[in-house]
């Protein structure tokens, strides 16, 4: 299994690399993705290290001044018909020296220090040489990776709680998650931008598979609410109907801080600021998005500052912190294991992305039930973070078999194990190789 697997995700990468970045799919998705390209660079580094380099610098060459690493960086030689909202509709004016339109306006999680930091352990095993170009990599990213955590740890914090907050479904990268309903609910949906509008996502790909009409009314009102707005963070809590701080998010912003003190390390910089940091948000995660009663994390909403009742897998991810206490490291693992998800010595399969024994499961629509790679690869981490070896190895061996049996999809069924959305999908592939080739302890499971 472990060579065809390796060739054909190689494969996958190699067919998908365009002149200086990485897309997801070449129909779905034709431009670069910011939580795409950190995950891609993981596994990337493998086959074509200087390719993984090379994403990540292009998604940060396209970083605003104000810190903010964009959902989506536009190939301008990809026409604005091939993919939709393009360039035109999310009219980013011109900033940086960038021309205009080169852009969203939106964020997404902010793996990329932990990509960076990955890259480079690696450098390090194949000598001084590539030790050492890798150093040169990390010391032009480190002040870029600060920038976009000081963007979502200051302007970001719209609660004033120490958290992030996302301003659309689209930055959680978990768009249709039920996470996301009851905030949702009281946004409206003008169902007119779809007749001035065309989903392009719908003629290629299956519309039982993708967010329903009403949803992508809502995502489109709210970007141009944000627009309108000149995307600025101003007051978002007051003039913004979507604002909402995820547990998944957040964890990975402290996450990148532990990485960062590894980066910190090696380009001489505060170490112990990071480390700070970390914990800071830590406690944040820990402290208000917890639900004692049913001992979950849980989405809030900044505005109603209610939980979100739905249980869905960005609630397993504080695992990945080594500061989280360990009665809630037990409740998630607890939560992992119950029927409501599964774990793979019951189930045979990776977790789903939603609650199964919840009315709205779907195992087909996008976030709302299938399982994905990524995010099981993280909870796995986060299970080698807190001693779970053992449920660590029966997870990555169950992802491994379910893309070994499937292929590299963007998604996959949570009770069949079949692939469903894009096929030869690249982090897939790449988490694939990061799967077949490394069973290390992450690193910052030491930072505390």
């Amino acid at each position: 299994m472990s060579a065809d697997l390796w060739n054909s995700a190689a494969a996958v990468l190699d067919s998908n690399w365009s002149r200086d970045h990485m897309v997801p799919s070449r129909r779905l998705y034709p431009h670069q993705w910011s939580w795409d390209a950190a995950f891609i660079a993981i596994g990337l580094a493998y086959v074509n290290p200087t390719r993984a380099w090379r994403d990540l610098r292009s998604l940060f060459d396209a970083q605003w001044p104000d810190g903010r690493v964009p959902h989506i960086v536009f190939d301008p030689r990809t026409p604005e018909g091939a993919y939709f909202p393009g360039p035109a509709f999310w009219d980013v004016p011109a900033y940086a020296g960038r021309p205009a339109r080169g852009s969203t306006g939106l964020t997404q999680p902010p793996l990329h220090a932990i990509a960076a930091w990955e890259i480079y352990r690696r450098a390090v095993s194949h000598g001084a040489v590539c030790a050492r170009e890798a150093g040169e990599q990390l010391a032009w990213l480190y002040p870029r990776l600060v920038a976009q955590q000081d963007y979502l740890s200051g302007r970001r914090d719209a609660g004033g709680d120490g958290l992030a907050s996302i301003v659309h479904p689209w930055e959680s990268g978990l768009d249709n998650s039920p996470s996301w309903d009851a905030t949702l609910a009281a946004v409206p949906a003008d169902l007119g931008l779809l007749r001035r509008f065309h989903r392009r996502d719908l003629e290629v790909a299956d519309a039982a598979h993708r967010p329903t009409d009403l949803d992508y009314a809502r995502y489109l009102g709210l970007v141009l609410d944000y627009r309108d707005g000149g995307y600025a963070d101003t007051d978002l809590a007051h003039r913004h109907a979507f604002v909402v701080e995820c547990p998944a998010f957040n964890s990975i912003l402290a996450a990148a801080e532990l990485a960062l003190a590894h980066i910190a390390g090696v380009v001489g910089a505060d170490a112990g600021t990071h480390r700070r940091r970390a914990r800071e948000i830590t406690e944040a995660i820990s402290r208000r998005l917890y639900d004692e009663t049913t001992a979950t994390f849980r989405a809030r909403d900044v505005r109603t500052r209610e939980l979100s009742p739905a249980r869905c897998i960005n609630g397993l991810l504080p695992l990945m912190l080594p500061d989280l206490p360990a009665d809630r490291a037990a409740a998630v693992m607890a939560e992992a294991a119950s029927p409501r998800f599964g774990l793979p010595r019951d189930t045979g399969l990776p977790v789903p992305s939603y609650d199964r024994t919840a009315p709205g499961f779907d195992p087909l629509r996008y976030w709302r039930g299938p399982i994905w790679i990524n995010m099981n690869w993280l909870l796995r981490r986060g299970m080698l973070v807190h001693g779970y070896r053992d449920d660590a190895e029966d997870l990555r061996l169950a992802m491994l078999r379910l893309v070994h049996g499937s292929g590299h999809y963007e998604y996959f069924h949570p009770v069949t194990g079949e692939g469903i959305g894009a096929p030869a999908f690249s982090w897939t592939a790449a988490l694939t190789l990061d799967l077949l080739a490394d069973r290390s302890v992450p690193a910052y499971a030491h930072a505390a």
